[in-house]
C-alpha cells in the first residue's frame, strides 16, 4: 500500500486571473487545485536548488581555476582527426572518398 503522508492546510491569496489560470491548468492535468499547487511548488524549488547549485559551481571554478598542465595532456583525446578528402564523381552525386575506402571504385 502507499505511504499516507500528513499535509497541512494552508491559506493563500491569489489574484482572480491567476486562480483561473490554476483552476484551468488543473482541469487540463486532471488534478485538482491542490495537487496542482503542491507540484508547481515542488518544481519551483528543485529549480531554486538547481540555480544555487550552479552559482556555488561558478564560484568555485572562478576561485580556483585549473592550472595549465592540469588538462593538457587531454588535448590531443579532444581533437577531432584530420578529414579525409572527399571527391566528387561527375556522373555520381554520392561522394567517393580519394585513399581507399568503401566507396573507392
Amino acid at each position: 500500500m502507499g505511504q499516507v503522508t500528513h499535509m497541512e492546510t494552508i491559506q493563500t491569496v491569489l489574484d482572480k486571473e491567476l486562480l483561473q489560470a490554476a483552476d484551468q491548468a488543473a482541469r487540463q492535468t486532471k488534478q485538482n487545485r491542490s495537487a496542482l499547487v503542491r507540484d508547481a511548488l515542488r518544481e519551483h524549488l528543485r529549480r531554486l536548488e538547481t540555480r544555487a547549485r550552479e552559482e556555488r559551481d561558478r564560484q568555485g571554478y572562478a576561485t580556483h581555476t585549473a592550472a595549465p598542465s592540469e588538462f593538457g595532456h587531454w588535448e590531443a583525446e579532444a581533437a577531432w582527426p584530420p578529414e579525409q578528402p572527399v571527391a566528387i564523381s561527375a556522373c555520381s552525386t554520392s561522394p567517393r572518398r580519394t585513399k581507399g575506402g568503401p566507396w573507392s571504385s
